[in-house]
């Protein structure tokens, strides 16, 4: 954490914790913008579960059963509690899920490449695969600021495997990077960069604050470096975590009851999901939670009988937990991958990447439950109906802040760039 702030031996320096500092007017809009701004502005927190590397639409949530062999594949497709509506044989705790959430079949773009894709989806601009533009979560933080000791942005257990170090807070700087928050399923789960390892006397924290103080000096003498600014913001924030008990008890999953904790799962997807509920319960105002792996080209079936369990119990579970506690009315919450899988298993028992089709589902925050949207020709291959592309999901999720995503923010060299350059809110998604 924060390796691209100092050489791995600043721990020996300061020992306070690893938190990002995530340090951070909207332009007159005319009446009717005003109004679809204050429409689709429903959401306090956003949590948005990525399932990088590709999950196959074929297999989940949008199967083709009278389709050929070699397209329909293995499962066979069970009901839902929403009336026509089925899913894969592997989804049973979703298939009684599916009335809250709002399930969209028409995810498209045009580029196959894992991390061009990735960052594309994850910032809804189009770029490199080295990621030139901020991913959602970085621009969240940058709009909302950080108001409290909790991180505006969190990934857990870490950022997706698919973006380049540089490219998930762009040219925004490391100021708004997502902390990460580890494997909440790991045994005795501490966030080593919140809990203290052992209780301090005060003479100590005194003279931990000094040191902190001196390094804050040094800082703000360093104008224009925007590591040495990031890190001035970060020592500030790392100590009043360190302090404080609102974080420590943020990241207490261990709070949570047994029977609970079994029924998100004990994997690292199903505690992510858990975890992710107790930080936008807490405030926190966009949680990635990663679930990778699903780039399965070869041996589908087996890769898909050791994926898809996990995030059945962990996704219906999230889902469920947020319903019952009244969350969803404030959290939107979105899963989906950086594209589909092709139509026809390939030699080797696989499916190979797949753009121009995906699933996405969402749910809270003004969405319809219990919806099906958008739609692919008859070998799931082509959107037919509705297609979505990246820049529509990310403003879809930036008018739900209440972020307007034709805001200008600036570049180092003051150069103004739009927080997207295309894009409309998914209308259907509220209607």
């Amino acid at each position: 954490m924060f390796d691209f702030f100092f050489p791995q031996n600043r721990r020996d320096f300061l020992r306070v914790g690893g938190l990002s500092a995530l340090g951070w007017g909207l332009p007159t809009l005319s009446r009717s913008q005003a109004q679809a701004e204050e429409q689709t502005h429903r959401a306090k927190s956003v949590i948005l579960v990525y399932l990088g590397g590709g999950p196959s639409h074929h297999d989940t949530f949008d199967m083709k059963p009278h389709a050929i062999e070699e397209v329909r594949g293995k499962y066979q497709p069970i009901s839902t509690n929403v009336a026509g509506l089925q899913i894969g044989e592997l989804l049973p705790m979703m298939s009684q899920t599916m009335d809250k959430v709002c399930l969209h079949r028409g995810g498209a773009h045009n580029n196959d490449h894992h991390e061009t894709a990735t960052n594309w989806v994850m910032s809804g601009r189009f770029g490199s695969a080295f990621g030139d533009w901020p991913a959602i979560g970085a621009v969240a933080a940058h709009e909302s600021g950080f108001p409290g000791t909790l991180p505006p942005y969190v990934s857990i257990p870490r950022n997706p495997s698919f973006t380049w170090e540089l490219g998930k807070s762009a040219f925004l700087g490391g100021r708004y990077e997502a902390f990460k928050a580890g494997d909440p399923n790991d045994a005795d789960y501490r966030v080593r960069d919140v809990a203290r390892a052992e209780p301090l006397p005060q003479v100590r924290l005194d003279r931990r604050q000094t040191m902190l103080e001196a390094v804050d000096g040094l800082s703000r003498q360093m104008e224009g470096n925007d590591q040495l600014a990031a890190y001035d913001q970060f020592q500030r924030r790392a100590a009043q975590m360190v302090l404080s008990g609102e974080a420590r008890d943020a990241f207490a999953i261990d709070a949570e009851e047994t029977t609970l904790r079994d029924r998100y799962g004990r994997t690292t997807f199903g505690q992510s999901c858990l975890l992710a509920r107790r930080l936008v319960e807490r405030g926190v105002n966009f949680v990635t939670v990663n679930f990778g792996g699903w780039d399965h080209h070869a041996k589908i079936w087996e890769g898909l009988e050791k994926k898809l369990p996990d995030f059945d119990r962990g996704f219906s579970a999230l889902i469920t937990d947020m319903h019952d506690r009244g969350l969803l009315k404030d959290v939107l919450v979105v899963a989906m991958g950086e594209f589909g899988r092709s139509p026809k298993v390939n030699k080797d028992a696989g499916r190979d990447h797949w753009a121009p089709a995906a699933s996405l589902l969402f749910a809270g925050a003004g969405v319809q439950p219990g919806r099906v949207l958008g739609a692919t020709d008859k070998d799931g291959g082509q959107v037919a109906d509705s297609p979505i592309r990246p820049a529509d999901v990310a403003c879809t999720i930036y008018r739900s802040l209440g972020i307007d995503p034709q805001k200008q923010l600036y570049t180092p060299d003051g150069r103004p760039v739009a927080i997207l350059d295309e894009g409309e809110v998914i209308e259907a998604l509220y209607a």
